[in-house]
């Protein structure tokens, strides 16, 4: 019998697009445009290119699939303020990588005013950003700086004959990170479902996993449940670190046995529609924790617990992540891993040697997603539509120094959590974290 299938969310509707191209135009002035490649093809070797992933941003202003694409927006133009430049169609070339929307399709599709083919671009995008006083695009992007600087050369070369370049490029891309950091009800929907679909992963694996196993085995099992869902593939590399791999917090390596004993850290989430889950647990290989490892993964598990708590509007990051610190050293006072007092641990950065990152990033269409953590110099307070993760962890080197029971075990734990309007929602409550819900998860039938 087959596994079961998730019901898929619906994916965004064009209406949404057009709202945020609306709402992005409504902020500039009327003689700006914005200017926005897509992504392209990357060349893995040779003829084979890596699965093609569309940029972020111009995924969130466009919803459009394909490669090679740029992306206009003319506030005022009466012929249509979203104009769209896309791969050519070509029946050749279709038979090799499969069939392109074309001008025609992208319109049709996707809800953009004007679409042309690429093969127009040059020749159209001149007449199209004349009289353009300023020119939105994103400033460390060699392709869109090298389409604006040919688009001025060409039209200052014209000047004599009333052509009138661009005066002045402006930065877009902070404009369109800071309406993504407020998640709409139809992407909190593929994120619910990027999470469901980690924790069933997350689930998976711990049933899976067994000594004698290696850590790709775990990948295995993990990336399986993503695309047996409908998902992309990992929102990022997938981390399954055994033993003191853990201790590695970017370990992607995936090839060292599992054992007996031994703790594994799998730090993996699934992409769906191009929205991120991302999701820690660390478990037992064998199903049994032993009573330091218990000892160490409850006081993350209290910390954490705490933390995912006091999500709210108005809270900080900066201030669950004091709170995680805090809580972390006096743990590790209590257990003997550090001494003395809670405040001068904590002003000296002892606790650093064994918890060296931060609590929280911001989530959504990348796990790593967009949007200041800082504003004024302060920092910013969490409001309804934000996502964020939560993942403390403890990292213990394998020092001579450090008792024996304790070494080279790493303990890392996260949640994705949405800020609603009253507190917070769990997007990945799926999967078990309490150590009697893990072992008996892991019980051998």
């Amino acid at each position: 019998m087959l596994p079961e299938i998730l019901t898929r969310p619906a994916p965004i509707a064009n209406d949404e697009y057009r709202a945020r191209r609306r709402a992005l135009m409504d902020a500039l002035p009327a003689d700006s445009a914005v200017l926005l490649p897509g992504a392209s093809l990357v060349t893995r070797s040779r003829d084979s290119e890596f699965p093609f992933r569309q940029d972020s941003d111009f995924h969130y202003l466009s919803g459009f699939p394909e490669p090679d694409a740029l992306l206009l927006l003319l506030p005022g133009r009466a012929e249509g303020e979203c104009v769209l430049f896309c791969q050519d169609r070509n029946p050749l070339m279709e038979a090799w990588t499969g069939i392109r929307l074309g001008a025609e399709g992208a319109v049709r599709e996707h809800g953009v005013d004007q679409a042309f083919e690429n093969a127009e671009r040059d020749e159209r995008l001149e007449a199209l950003l004349d009289g353009r006083h300023t020119l939105y695009l994103p400033l460390d992007s060699a392709e869109a700086m090298a389409i604006a600087e040919e688009v001025r050369g060409a039209l200052m070369a014209r000047v004599r004959q009333g052509a009138r370049p661009p005066e002045a490029l402006a930065d877009l891309p902070p404009l369109i990170h800071e309406a993504r950091l407020i998640k709409s009800e139809g992407e909190l929907a593929l994120l619910r479902h990027a999470g469901a679909i980690s924790a069933r992963a997350h689930r998976r694996a711990m049933c899976a996993a067994r000594p004698g196993l290696a850590e790709y085995h775990l990948q295995a099992e993990l990336e399986h449940e993503f695309r047996w869902q409908g998902g992309s593939g990992p929102a990022y590399a997938s981390i399954v670190g055994g033993g003191a791999n853990a201790c590695v917090l970017h370990y992607i390596e995936n090839r060292a046995p599992l054992r007996d004993g031994d703790l594994v850290l799998i730090d993996a989430g699934a992409e769906f529609d191009l929205y991120a889950g991302d999701i820690t647990r660390t478990f037992p290989v064998n199903g049994r924790f032993s009573e330091p490892q218990r000892a160490l993964y409850e006081l993350v598990l209290r910390v954490q617990e705490q933390a995912v708590a006091a999500v709210r509007p108005g809270v900080t990051l900066a201030a669950l992540h004091d709170g995680v610190v805090r809580g972390l050293t006096e743990g590790l006072i209590g257990l003997g891993l550090l001494e003395g007092e809670v405040q001068a641990r904590i002003d000296d950065e002892s606790y650093r040697r064994f918890y060296l990152h931060s609590t929280s990033h911001w989530l959504g269409l990348d796990v790593h997603d967009v949007g200041a953590y800082r504003q004024g110099g302060e920092p910013r307070a969490l409001k309804p539509g934000m996502v964020l993760t939560v993942e403390p962890g403890l990292y213990v080197p394998a020092d001579d120094d450090i008792p024996e029971a304790f070494r080279g075990i790493g303990i890392r734990i996260e949640d994705d959590v949405v800020v609603t309007a009253d507190g917070h929602e769990v997007l990945t409550a799926g999967v078990p974290k309490a150590v009697e819900e893990i072992e008996a998860l892991m019980v051998k039938k």
